[in-house]
């Protein structure tokens, strides 16, 4: 089949309704709201929105309600220039809303209300869609049906179909053995450090080796302020990041994963394409939201 695009992302699509606090309350604790901010987002969403800015053609499947929510989630992939041909529409139902507390070091709390998103199925998916790829990137979803439905997905694609999985912390908490048929089929596997725990028990370094092991041939570690680790078959690297100030690191993963993603498909090595990684990730935590800082490709600078 002739292949249309360079990535498919496929994942939840939310609404971020996120507020801009003094401090983030803890049990029986109040803080005050001092800004209010809605935009788009969805972990996959935002590193395809990322990639879509890097000049790559992509496109994307996931779920949205028929309401002013799922709305302005397909506009803003429209307008982002993603293929939308692969976003179902539901006859009844909410879509996707993330309620993020973000504080004035631009550390956060994300509440899921995942609407729709749980209940896509094999049978509303296009498979043909999928197989226009030359990579399919996945990341997690909230509830039980969506997770089998993945793991269906991933044991159907050709062999010739890359995969890329960040299985955020739902996923990592299911543990290895939930994940394993995952683990075998990725391509590229891209937890962070809190995650990769979960799932290895291990540090960064001892857990990227073990995932090569279980059948990832390229890892790819998130590890926040530090930078990244990045680690193949053959080689790892450590790489620091880029030192700017946090303004809100909502969606710095999915920053880190396009950029990373972008040197890979480029045919950039395995240590300069994590420097690209943590460059996209740095420009995107200077703006409030997911997607505001993703920088266009004569902004890459690494």
């Amino acid at each position: 089949m002739l292949t249309t695009f360079d990535v498919v992302g496929f994942g939840a699509l939310n609404v971020d309704k996120l507020f801009q606090v003094d401090r983030i309350a803890r049990k029986d604790e109040e803080s005050s709201i001092l800004k209010f901010k809605e935009s788009c987002g969805g972990s996959a969403a935002n590193t395809i929105v990322g990639l879509a800015r890097l000049e790559h053609n992509v496109g994307f499947v996931g779920k949205v309600g028929g309401d002013r929510e799922g709305q302005l989630l397909v506009d803003n992939l429209r307008k982002e220039q993603v293929d939308i041909n692969g976003v179902i529409v539901a006859k009844s139902g909410k879509s996707g809303v993330v309620m993020g507390f973000v504080d004035e070091e631009g550390e956060r709390a994300l509440y899921v209300a995942p609407g729709v998103n749980d209940t896509i199925s094999l049978g509303e998916i296009r498979q043909d869609y999928l197989k226009q790829a030359r990579l399919i990137h996945m990341t997690s979803f909230v509830g039980e049906a969506a997770f089998k439905t993945q793991k269906k997905i991933i044991g159907q694609l050709p062999e010739h179909i890359k995969v890329s999985f960040d299985p955020g912390l739902l996923y990592s908490k299911r543990g290895q053995f939930a994940m394993r048929s995952i683990l075998e089929r990725s391509n590229i596997f891209l937890p962070n450090e809190v995650e990769l725990k979960l799932l290895t028990g291990k540090n960064y370094k001892e857990g990227a080796k073990m995932l090569i092991e279980k059948g990832a041939e390229i890892v790819g570690i998130k590890l926040g302020k530090k930078g990244c680790f990045v680690m193949n078959r053959n080689e790892s690297h450590f790489i620091k990041s880029f030192k700017v100030k946090a303004v809100d690191t909502t969606g710095a993963g999915d920053a880190w994963n396009a950029g990373f993603l972008y040197g890979l498909l480029n045919n950039k090595n395995l240590e300069e394409s994590g420097r690209i990684g943590n460059f996209v990730a740095s420009k995107c935590i200077t703006k409030i939201g997911a997607r505001r800082g993703l920088p266009q490709l004569p902004e890459i600078n690494y």
